[in-house]
């Protein structure tokens, strides 16, 4: 056996037993090349590596000032790695099991408050033919909290307005439902029954939601450039993007008294400690939920 079959095997092993995203899978397999370039200058073979030639790989790694997400992800693609050769290849151990990644240091995501929503939202021209389409696109980017790839993706079939869902293909092709509130509902009703039909609509894109004025699906740098000319507009100084309304969604919520556990499964979140991150609250916030609940509050002393 050698690097090349391993890696073709292991890229197999992502797609169909781990049912990582293409973006992934290539960030995976390039971390393993560089592991493979170690190896292979260091003239060191997969069977004999131990723990220790992994650190000496990621000191390795370190010194080329690699940031540490970066680090973190490639330890990770190497766990996955030796795994997958410990299945198929008769690895007997893992040499990477062990080692712990990099501590991070987590940057909370700007958020827009809810009157700043409101104000860049309202500052859509609805006399312009695309008018419609962009309040219905935001209102269903920030009611559903949606990733911007799941937004341009979105499918008509898919919606069930109705019954007040949609579904949504995330990572790894992983579709899930997820609720959609009556303000989203009411633009988006508006925009497929009005403002679509008069789209020249290109063959095989029937049913896609989002479409620009060539009738295709709308891109990401479309929905980009669009928030950001939106939010000047708007006069919003913030550095805002279309995560930026996932990450309002996910606080409003939490902030609301919304359950954790929920949160994750509408944004499609394998972990819980992905979600936690929505738990940080302005200070304003807690103050208030201080003087509301505590019992030595002057609120409930008085």
């Amino acid at each position: 056996m050698n690097w090349a079959v391993w890696k073709k095997d292991f890229k197999r092993y992502l797609l169909l037993e781990r049912g990582l995203s293409a973006n992934s899978i290539e960030a995976y397999l390039l971390d393993v090349s560089k592991l493979e370039a170690y190896a292979l200058e260091g003239q060191m073979s997969v069977q004999s590596m131990a723990p220790l030639d992994i650190q000496q790989f990621l000191a390795h790694v370190h010194q080329q000032h690699i940031a540490p997400t970066s680090q973190a992800r490639l330890l990770s693609a190497l766990k996955s790695f030796f795994t997958f050769l410990q299945i198929e290849h008769n690895l007997p151990n893992n040499p990477a099991m062990l080692i712990e990644a990099p501590r991070l240091l987590r940057k909370l995501p700007d958020v827009l408050s809810i009157a700043e929503i409101d104000q860049l939202i309202d500052s859509i021209d609805l006399s312009l033919p695309e008018g419609m389409r962009n309040k219905a696109l935001l209102e269903v980017l920030y009611g559903c909290g949606l990733r911007v790839s799941e937004l341009v993706s979105l499918k008509i079939s898919n919606l069930f307005l109705e019954e007040e869902f949609i579904k949504v293909e995330g990572k790894g092709n992983k579709e899930r439902l997820i609720p959609i509130g009556n303000q989203a509902i009411k633009y988006l009703s508006i925009y497929l029954s009005e403002s679509r039909p008069q789209v020249p609509i290109k063959l095989g894109q029937e049913d896609m939601v989002f479409l620009n004025r060539r009738g295709t699906a709308i891109s990401r740098v479309m929905v980009f450039l669009m928030i950001k000319k939106l939010a000047s507009k708007a006069q919003i100084t913030k550095e805002i993007s279309p995560h930026t309304f996932r990450h309002s969604f996910a606080t409003h919520l939490v902030e609301g008294g919304a359950d954790l556990r929920a949160v994750q499964d509408m944004l499609g979140h394998e972990s819980i400690s992905t979600t936690e991150i929505y738990t940080h609250l302005d200070n304003a916030y807690l103050q208030t939920v201080m003087t509301e609940f505590h019992p030595r509050s002057k609120k409930r002393s008085q």
